[in-house]
């Protein structure tokens, strides 16, 4: 996937949640974060930025903050939609009769169900921005609806789905997620869970630019 617009910056600090304090040529700016995790290790007053202008009507801020340049010097996209929209284009170019995003199963809406001749694949994706000494983690924060996404799909695979929990991840350099016990233990056991009910962890390494996102290839978790 690709932006259309990037503006590079500096960061400044982040108010909140969802916007960011940045300078632009010298000149003091309110954006949006298009990342409502916590980020800390990235997003530290004085780092290099990117920014893209998506010009919608009735916006509080002309800017989304989308990409960061962590202090180990690594590219990072934390666009929280961006998995989504980069998984959609990799599975347009698969082997599937029908790719139907946001299908209800249960009380949840799974990112994608695939059809191939008489199977149905149920595939939540999980970006991860999360990395320390080369291996990523995910959640940063923790995350109810990981967990009750996780629950479904464990379901769904006892009804007979083929399913799946896919790992986006939006740096170089990086090809494994391990869960962040730490920061949320009931995903870790969540997850733990769905893999023994069947439910298969895949990895997509991706390319990062300033202005793009490219899955590299998918791994399959080594069991």
């Amino acid at each position: 996937m690709q932006y259309p617009n990037i503006t590079k910056a500096v960061f400044l600090s982040r108010p909140n949640r969802f916007t960011a304090e940045v300078e632009i040529n010298g000149v003091k700016e309110t954006v949006h974060v298009k990342n409502t995790g916590r980020c800390r290790e990235l997003l530290i007053s004085g780092c290099e930025v990117w920014l893209t202008a998506p010009e919608s009507k009735g916006r509080k801020t002309k800017y989304d903050l989308v990409a960061v340049r962590k202090s180990t010097g690594v590219l990072f996209n934390i666009d929280s939609q961006a998995p989504n929209k980069v998984i959609c284009e990799w599975l347009a170019d698969r082997n599937f009769d029908r790719v139907i995003p946001e299908f209800t199963y249960g009380d949840s809406r799974i990112d994608f169900c695939m059809e191939h001749a008489d199977e149905k694949y149920l595939l939540e994706i999980k970006g991860c921005t999360l990395e320390n000494d080369g291996v990523g983690y995910f959640p940063d924060a923790p995350t109810q609806r990981g967990v009750k996404h996780l629950r479904e799909l464990a379901r769904a695979s006892a009804d007979g789905f083929k399913t799946a929990v896919g790992f986006v991840i939006q740096m170089d350099g990086v090809t494994e997620v391990r869960p962040n016990t730490a920061t949320h233990p009931e995903f870790a056991q969540a997850l733990e869970e769905a893999v023994s009910a069947g439910v298969e962890i895949l990895f997509f390494p991706c390319h990062v630019t300033p202005d793009t996102l490219e899955i590299t290839e998918m791994i399959p978790m080594r069991k």
